[in-house]
């Protein structure tokens, strides 16, 4: 199986590298056209700022790309809202994936939300093994509202997405390679689909 972790320069490529290892696979770091398409599993990271991470990835072109993919796509964190219509982050205009716009958690928590969580709702086979109310490690300001296209939900002040799913493309807010247990179910059945 060939794996492909997007590298745009706005991801922490590493620690995903080597969760995939963990789970005995091997994983290459790329930003070539061909070499995303011809993938069997794309992984599309994303650590930073959401309107300089959309400038990279329209320099590179794989804005383009990226929404064309046929096989499993995995967006994770900034890499999810990036796959979303806009982020009120840099007011970002996203590759419009998902069907929901992105915004920032209002003054009533601290933001950003950093650390452990509950994860709920589950609806995908993404959580096979993943039992209600298990923790999940999250860093962000920033959420996607529920919509029809989530898939799981955590709540921090109010019930938002902490996955989304359309077609052959899954986002999760939260950060499987740093998840534990949670973490390497939910990569082992992404690897799986």
């Amino acid at each position: 199986m060939k794996i492909v972790i997007i590298n745009y320069g706005a991801g922490n490529i590493q620690s995903i590298k080597f969760a995939i290892k963990r789970l005995g696979y091997e994983a290459v770091l790329s930003n070539d056209v061909q070499e995303i398409q011809n993938a069997d599993k794309v992984i599309f990271p994303g650590v930073g700022e959401a309107s300089s991470a959309m400038h990279k990835l329209r320099d590179s072109g794989l804005d383009k790309i990226i929404p064309t993919l046929k096989q499993p796509v995995l967006g994770i964190c900034l890499g999810m809202q990036l796959m979303c219509n806009s982020s009120e982050e840099g007011n970002t205009t996203g590759l419009g994936i998902f069907d929901v716009d992105v915004v920032k958690f209002d003054d009533t928590v601290k933001v950003p939300q950093i650390g452990w969580n509950q994860i709920v709702d589950l609806k995908s086979r993404l959580f096979k093994d993943v039992e209600e109310k298990e923790h999940i490690y999250l860093v962000h300001s920033f959420y996607a509202p529920i919509c029809a296209e989530t898939i799981a939900t955590c709540d921090y002040g109010l019930a938002y997405s902490a996955a989304l799913k359309k077609d052959n493309f899954y986002g999760t807010q939260f950060h499987p390679e740093k998840s534990s247990d949670v973490g390497e179910k939910m990569l082992e059945n992404f690897l799986s689909l």
